[in-house]
């Protein structure tokens, strides 16, 4: 028995997409779990043991239909039970519609409905233990499984020769001494997601106020120029605490590092989710259009996380989420750090930093 998973969107949204391989494998111990993932987010599912085969969509499929349909016409040489479409895109859809299998399955949506032999509604509210992210996966999971109870959460899997790696490089470029190691995202992916300068420099004042980490800056090297801003912007003594020119080069060297962090803070995103999967308590700033309740849960007790709705919910109105996208920026003014800093003090109090 074969199952196929897709999903090819980013970090966050494959790590989550996990979860569904880890329930087949749970419920079907004899299965093998196939999944289809993007390029640049195959690190993340490296070693997974409940993930027998990675599935590559290159990203030169999205520019060459004659590439893409000889990938679609692959599909066709295996048997599949069933294929998960954890991302109801065009993309998946085509890849659903070509897999060589009678049970396709796939959230409900009208204009798609016809590719999927049974269709999920998504929960649309969260209990507030588990993230929705989380909840709707394991919903497409257990789509075929009866009574199911089984809740899991993303992993990531490192070897000990990586992590024998990360160790030697801290220990090679850091005189850590017994000084609390802490990543700091940064930078978000987009200026839609990222915490404004001039307040993300005076977070790292506060974490550097009544003690002395040393600060690990996640950024990829075209962000360099705003990492470096931000950098200036901070107070004397919170710069000797940053270490601004240690990374990795790789995204696996990066797990590595921050698996021995002992706290990640910072803008949600990519790195948020992998400290998560890598059990690394977090502390994380959401955008004020990403829904927090989509990846954030009680049930995660080292993670916690704030939104501007969680301090200013008359704010946003009735707006919907583009056109709160579109002012993201005039909403992180509002934001201010002041309105949680005590939230982060709490945390940091409670891990010791």
């Amino acid at each position: 028995m074969k199952f196929l998973v897709i999903q090819l969107k980013m970090i966050g949204d494959v790590l989550a997409s996990t979860v569904i391989c880890e329930s087949l494998a749970h419920h079907f111990p004899e299965a093998s779990v196939h999944m289809v993932a993007n390029e640049n987010t195959l690190p993340v599912l490296e070693n997974n043991p409940f993930i027998d085969k990675i599935i590559v969509f290159k990203d030169e499929y999205r520019d060459n239909k004659v590439s893409l349909f000889r990938f679609l016409k692959s599909l066709k040489k295996t048997n599949y039970y069933a294929v998960f479409d954890a991302l109801g895109k065009i993309e998946s859809n085509l890849i659903t519609h070509f897999s060589k299998s009678e049970i396709k399955i796939g959230v409900k949506k009208w204009y798609t409905s016809w590719i999927y032999s049974k269709t999920i509604i998504e929960a649309k509210q969260s209990d507030k233990k588990t993230p929705l992210a989380i909840t709707n996966r394991l919903i497409l999971a257990n789509s075929i499984v009866k009574d199911s109870n089984f809740i899991t959460y993303p992993k990531i899997y490192l070897s000990t020769d990586e992590i024998a790696l990360a160790k030697k490089s801290i220990a090679n470029a850091i005189n850590r001494k017994e000084k609390k190691l802490i990543m700091i995202s940064i930078l978000g992916s987009s200026p839609e997601k990222t915490y404004p300068a001039e307040y993300m420099a005076r977070l790292l004042d506060l974490i550097c106020e009544n003690s002395s980490p040393i600060i690990l800056f996640n950024y990829i090297p075209h962000q360099k120029e705003d990492a470096v801003n931000i950098y200036q912007k901070c107070a004397e003594n919170t710069k000797n605490c940053i270490v601004l020119d240690f990374y990795a080069k790789t995204l696996r060297e990066f797990m590595g590092i921050l698996s021995q962090c002992d706290l990640l803070i910072g803008n949600e995103g990519g790195a948020v989710n992998m400290a998560k999967a890598l059990d690394v308590p977090s502390f994380c700033i959401f955008s004020p259009f990403i829904t927090k309740d989509g990846w954030h849960g009680t049930a995660l007790k080292n993670h916690e996380s704030v939104h501007l709705r969680d301090y200013k919910p008359e704010v946003f109105g009735a707006m919907d989420k583009n056109k709160i996208k579109k002012n993201s920026i005039n909403f992180y003014k509002v934001f201010k750090p002041e309105l949680f800093q005590q939230s982060l003090l709490n945390f940091l109090k409670k891990h010791n930093a």
